[in-house]
């Protein structure tokens, strides 16, 4: 019986160490994200500058519990591709959608939108910005805390 009971000690301890092991970001966090744009803490690492070669921009963004960007809108458009944790995304005149790892979000061209973490989660994402020829991101005003869901 000791021998079994020390197998499935060592497979529980395996298997918390590769869970663990998963849950760390693949980027680092990067530079702390300015007030003028996110409300909370953010953090931005740029992983693709954007250049005229591929006119296209890639950032790996973080967003601590309860941080989000302020409302914005993008000439070409957005993709987010959600890495971890649980976020919300909202177009203007539309419902908040809850987000969460493994989620595409698809920002259209012009749409005025914002995202960012739950209240009780942190959420980080990819962002790619295609087409940058076209112009990056337009920032509008804060998400004021009554369009924030407390939830």
């Amino acid at each position: 019986m000791k021998p079994f009971f020390f197998t499935m000690i060592a497979f529980v301890l395996i298997i918390s160490h590769t869970v663990q092991a998963q849950e760390q970001p693949a980027f680092k966090k990067g530079e702390r994200a300015p007030g003028t744009t996110f409300t909370g803490t953010v953090w931005v690492n740029y992983l693709i500058p954007n250049d005229s070669t591929f006119n296209c921009a890639v950032g790996h963004v973080t967003f601590e519990a309860g941080a989000r960007s302020f409302w914005h809108t993008h000439q070409a458009g957005q993709f987010l591709l959600v890495t971890a944790g649980q976020g919300y995304t909202q177009e203007r005149g539309k419902p908040v959608q809850l987000i969460q790892k493994g989620d595409v979000v698809i920002c259209k061209a012009g749409v005025e939108h914002w995202h960012g973490a739950t209240p009780g989660s942190s959420m980080i994402h990819i962002a790619i910005n295609p087409n940058t020829e076209n112009g990056l991101v337009t920032w509008l005003k804060p998400v004021m805390d009554a369009e924030y869901p407390k939830k």
